[in-house]
């Protein structure tokens, strides 16, 4: 008896929607602590010969994406749990409810492209390859643009030691995730078609496989070096290892707030960096005199320090800043956040009543400007950004494209995620931030109150690290850099644009070509 009938049948829902979601959490698990390229794009090939194999209609197809998108999306950051429920004191099934409600969301972004694909397949594999990596691509760019951007997790960032990375100076993490879609879309089309019983297609289906293999398991290839080597700093970067839950205790405050005084001042480096609200009051509601005697003390010193705190007034509005202070006679240096993160650091409107549910200090931010100048170290331009602006390439390629003087030669990183305790958002952190360096070939500073504290060299790789949820102080140095990738020179200027434009550009080709009417009726079919 064949099993082939059974193969190319259409394949039961209690065996695809089950399958779609764990396609989907494969996705999320294949990125940081594990770093497994290989998994995500098997498991991206696995959703896809779902619907290939699976003779999936239109409806179907975009109920498995729904299904894969809220795993994938789900198990990237169900950390956010930890934040509403741990911190902020939202009842546990309200904030569970809140993360499946964002993950759902944000997989409408998937099924909408599984819809697409199985809607204007051709049956040809180059064609539909193409349209599979078009619609991926849109759908990362519009998860990383529309309603302010929440990429997290994006399928880029799982290839951040794999092979692909050697086009991160080129096209950036969404270009990453679009030619391993493409990739895995190729495998999925030709076991499809084997299993369909095509075996004309072993040659096609062998060099998809050693090519699929090949971008998920061979070592990393970084490419050529498209900066230049500048000066060197000494750095000093500060972990302070505060629990959220006491960093605005009253009892727990004076004894951080002290040690991170006295550690700053203590360091001999060029420069000195303290986390994201490291001083988590204003200077107005430090004890009297505190904040300008400590300034003074930096100026005496001849240090170089950048330190997040809160600036600003309750009247007028205030940031999510770093101060950069110098030797005397140096103008004091202020960078305010730019990026805001929704709920927070500023309220969407209409969720109000959300915000009130929690209780999160601090919670309606002013923005700062998109591209800021730099912070001026022995001549070397260094970059701050705070948090989740990292998460951004194409805004911090924005500073790249201003007077030469201003190019940044050493991005710095300020972070205080103790808001998601001892989970995967620590890890996933840094492999967002070691991306950043791929795509710009610039150093990165990681100065961070529970971890990742490190320095990134501009090709990716660790150079000194802190173990993470310990206090440590972490002395190093950094090598500055001159020059723009690809990328850099691309974005910087036109933004995502022409991401948008390729996409687009792809679809509407696709839409064009379809025979129309027949086509969509076949799918439906």
């Amino acid at each position: 008896m064949s099993l082939r009938p059974a193969l190319v049948a259409p394949w039961p829902l209690s065996l695809t929607a089950p399958a779609a979601l764990l396609c989907g959490g494969l996705m999320a698990w294949a990125l940081a602590p594990r770093a497994m390229p290989g998994l995500q794009l098997l498991a991206l090939a696995g959703l896809l010969l779902l619907i290939a194999a699976g003779r999936a209609g239109i409806g179907r197809s975009a109920g498995l994406g729904l299904l894969a998108g809220t795993g994938w999306m789900a198990g990237s950051f169900w950390w956010l749990y930890v934040s509403m429920h741990d911190y902020g004191g939202l009842a546990a099934p309200l904030a569970v409810l809140a993360v499946l409600a964002l993950a759902a969301a944000l997989a409408l972004l998937v099924a909408a492209a599984m819809a697409l694909w199985r809607a204007l397949r051709s049956g040809r594999t180059g064609v539909d390859v193409a349209w599979l990596a078009a619609l991926w691509l849109a759908i990362e760019l519009a998860r990383g643009e529309w309603f302010t951007g929440f990429p997290w997790g994006a399928s880029g960032y799982a290839h951040t030691d794999g092979l692909l990375a050697v086009l991160a100076p080129w096209i950036g993490v969404y270009g990453v995730g679009a030619v391993a879609a493409a990739l895995s879309a190729w495998f999925a089309l030709e076991l499809s078609a084997r299993l369909s019983g095509r075996r004309d297609r072993w040659l096609a289906l062998s060099l998809a496989t050693l090519t699929l293999a090949g971008a998920g398991w061979l070592p990393a290839l970084r490419g050529p070096d498209f900066t230049q080597a500048g000066e060197r700093l000494s750095v000093t970067l500060l972990q302070g290892n505060v629990s959220q839950d006491e960093k605005f205790n009253a009892e727990r405050l004076p004894e951080a707030l002290d040690w991170h005084l006295r550690t700053l001042l203590a360091a001999r480096t060029d420069l000195v960096v303290a986390p994201e609200t490291a001083i988590p009051l204003l200077p107005d509601q430090l004890p009297d005199g505190l904040w300008h005697q400590f300034t003074e003390q930096v100026g005496a010193s001849g240090q170089h320090v950048l330190v997040g705190l809160p600036l600003g007034d309750f009247e007028h509005g205030y940031t999510n800043s770093v101060a950069g202070l110098g030797p005397t006679g140096t103008p004091v240096y202020r960078y305010d956040k730019h990026h805001l993160v929704p709920f927070g650091e500023f309220v969407p409107r209409g969720f109000r009543w959300f915000v009130d549910a929690m209780h999160i200090p601090l919670g309606d931010f002013s923005r700062g400007p998109l591209v800021a100048p730099p912070f001026r170290v022995r001549g070397v331009a260094v970059a701050p950004n705070i948090c989740y602006e990292d998460l951004f390439g194409e805004e911090l390629a924005a500073r790249f494209v201003g007077a030469p003087a201003d190019v940044p030669g050493v991005l710095a990183n300020v972070s205080n995620i103790a808001w998601f305790g001892r989970s995967v958002a620590v890890p996933q952190h840094l492999q967002i931030s070691r991306m950043r360096t791929l795509e710009l070939q610039r150093p990165m500073l990681r100065a961070t109150n529970t971890g990742a504290t490190v320095v990134i060299d501009h090709r990716g790789e660790v150079r000194h690290a802190l173990p993470p949820h310990e206090r440590g102080v972490l002395v190093g140095e950094v090598e500055s850099r001159s020059g723009l990738t690809p990328y850099a020179a691309w974005v910087g200027r036109t933004g995502l644009w022409p991401a948008w434009l390729f996409a687009l550009g792809m679809m509407l080709w696709r839409v064009r070509r379809t025979s129309g009417s027949d086509q969509v009726r076949h799918a439906l079919t």
